[in-house]
């Protein structure tokens, strides 16, 4: 269990507390005139509600006290507790900590549960450390876990650092750290590999959360992933998924990166006639443009209430299922007693946030940050980019003869394995239009040659797009059909220290530089959004493919080898669930 911190304890904080609760005694801060959305009855109802210090002291009837230090009007606007992210990466966002606090909290998070999975994969136990103290001391509680997956997919790919059970009891130890990050070493832990199986273990012995991901796992080898002890997933796929992993106990965190399950959920959920409890609410990975345009869980009460699910149901899991998931006795109710984490909305449609309190304190009104944030504090880890600059003929197949046959990875993201018949042209494959060539470079010092793979089913590509994010290894990954725009494009980045750039006609049309671990901006929010959008309309113009995920979603997780299906890394096109590895993608005859 999480332990709550220790400002609530002290004894002079209760005594203010109990004497204006009743009435002998001020509140620090009143909120007058609105209503209180009720996480434990449902009921929406009207109440003030007084604060001492960083604690709710009393929720009251309406217009029955006056007697405040600071009085806030709400005009019939609804409270809730705070909202609490129960799993993200702010990597995804592709800024600092400090930036990003700035970014939320005014639209009603207060609490985050952050794995610094990405970092951790580029920069090792420094880099996680260097995450802790970049999350102090915000307005924003970061909750910060320890990665469990580094890499991802041990023996398929290789990233900047390796996290074995050693490492993850070190990190456990950390008393900033909440527990043991998303499992994701699937086939690992069910098979009970040595390392995944010190890796959950050290998890349960420190009693703290072990965190999991769990796609398209079912049957047999859910209930053998849940055996082991892993607890939570959020890598939710349809309604039948859903409602198995739900009858299975598992806590979900549904994601708001993935709208396009938020039917199935729903469904899910009239099917059994409840949301139960076991249901929360995260954000995953989520872009800046999108982040400072919609939002973050409050984009995803938009979303769940228009698909009709019940606004109180919808916060409930934002809220209270969230705490109770963490621990967190002091958080998601609005009740005597419990930490004044509050956002007020104007409704429980639209979710426009007007004001928001964390731990008593007003820090937010109508949009914007009411205080004064830190500047980042520390020496961020960048200078990651261990790779010298490459030429066209690193990005050319060679084959012998005039055809040749090839393994290949057909369709996005629900990938399986392939072949095809190509020609061969002075030495080297001639890459059918309709297809893409994936090189994926290790950045971290190692000097072997790059994986590669030809990717089917992406459209026809009249350009390339390189980026060093890259889940969850973050190698510098190039896409594309020309060897002349894909040096381009890789170099440009490895000049800058890593990020994103999208070339065409040999030239780069559009870039953002991320020079901590190749991951993260130190630039404003608002800045890196106005890049991103730049770089994801750029990536989206190279190649005809029209579905979804957008091309830019596609190229960040095609890399992903801890998933089922064949996946290009740096060692070549790899199974996530068989542990095959095709180092040569040419078939012999």
């Amino acid at each position: 269990m999480t332990s709550i911190s220790s400002d609530l304890n002290d004894a002079a904080l209760r005594d203010r507390a109990v004497h204006a609760a009743c009435g002998r005694a001020p509140f620090d801060v009143l909120l007058r005139g609105g209503r209180v959305a009720d996480m434990a009855t449902g009921e929406i109802r009207e109440a003030d509600i007084g604060l001492v210090g960083p604690l709710i002291a009393s929720v009251h009837e309406r217009a029955s006290r006056s007697d405040a230090l600071e009085i806030v009007e709400l005009d019939g606007a609804i409270v809730s507790p705070g909202l609490i992210d129960t799993h993200l990466h702010i990597e995804s966002s592709m800024i600092t900590p400090r930036s990003y606090a700035g970014v939320v909290v005014p639209q009603g998070t207060t609490t985050i549960c952050w794995d610094p999975h990405e970092v951790g994969n580029v920069g090792g136990l420094s880099a996680v450390r260097w995450a802790i103290d970049a999350a102090r001391d915000l307005p924003l509680r970061i909750l910060v876990e320890a990665p469990s997956c580094v890499p991802s997919a041990p023996g398929l790919e290789r990233a900047g650092a390796v996290f074995d059970p050693a490492a993850m009891a070190e990190m456990l130890s950390w008393p900033e750290v909440i527990g043991v990050a998303e499992v994701m070493d699937m086939r690992g832990v069910t098979t009970r590999s040595p390392k995944m199986r010190g890796i959950v273990q050290a998890g349960l012995e420190s009693g703290k959360l072990v965190c999991g991901h769990a796609r398209s796992l079912e049957g047999q080898g859910l209930q053998g992933f849940m055996a082991a002890g892993v607890e939570s997933d959020h890598e939710l796929t349809n309604r039948f998924d859903i409602l198995e992993k739900l009858r299975a106990g598992m806590t979900l965190e549904l994601r708001v990166s993935h709208e396009m399950v938020l039917p199935e959920a729903v469904a899910a959920f009239e099917e059994i006639g409840c949301v139960p409890q076991t249901v929360t609410l995260c954000t995953d990975d989520i872009f800046p443009d999108d982040l400072v345009a919609r939002g973050g869980i409050v984009h995803m009460l938009r979303c769940l209430v228009k698909l009709g699910m019940n606004p109180v149901s919808a916060l409930r899991c934002g809220t209270l299922n969230a705490a109770m998931r963490l621990g967190r006795r002091d958080l998601g109710l609005v009740a005597p007693g419990r930490r004044a984490d509050l956002v007020v909305f104007k409704d429980l449609a639209d979710f426009a946030v007007t004001e928001v309190f964390t731990s008593g304190q007003h820090v937010a009104s109508n949009g914007t940050m009411r205080v004064e944030m830190r500047p980042d504090t520390g020496v961020a880890p960048t200078h990651t980019m261990n790779l010298k600059p490459v030429s066209a003929s690193d990005f050319h197949i060679p084959a012998q003869g005039t055809h040749a046959r090839i393994h290949t990875v057909h369709t996005p993201r629900s990938t399986h394995w392939a072949e095809r018949d190509v020609e061969v042209r002075d030495g080297k494959i001639v890459l059918p239009k309709d297809t893409a060539l994936m090189t994926v470079f290790n950045r971290y010092g190692e000097t072997s040659k790059p994986g590669q793979g030809v990717l089917e089913g992406w459209g026809e590509w009249s350009g390339a797009i390189a980026t060093t994010i890259l889940h969850d290894s973050h190698n510098l990954a190039v896409f594309g059909h020309d060897p002349d725009d894909m040096a381009a494009a890789a170099n440009t980045l490895i000049a800058c220290g890593g990020g994103m750039a999208v070339a065409k006609d040999g030239k780069v049309v559009a870039m953002l530089d991320l020079p901590v671990c190749g991951l993260l901006s130190t630039a404003e929010p608002e800045d890196v959004a106005v890049l991103f959008q730049k770089v994801r309309d750029a990536a989206a113009d190279v190649s005809t493919w029209e579905g979804l995920p957008v091309m830019i979603k596609l190229i960040i997780g095609a890399s992903l080898a801890c998933n089922p299906g064949p996946h290009v890394t740096d060692l070549g096109i790899t199974d996530g669930m068989t542990g095959r590895i095709v180092t040569d993608m040419v078939i012999p005859a």
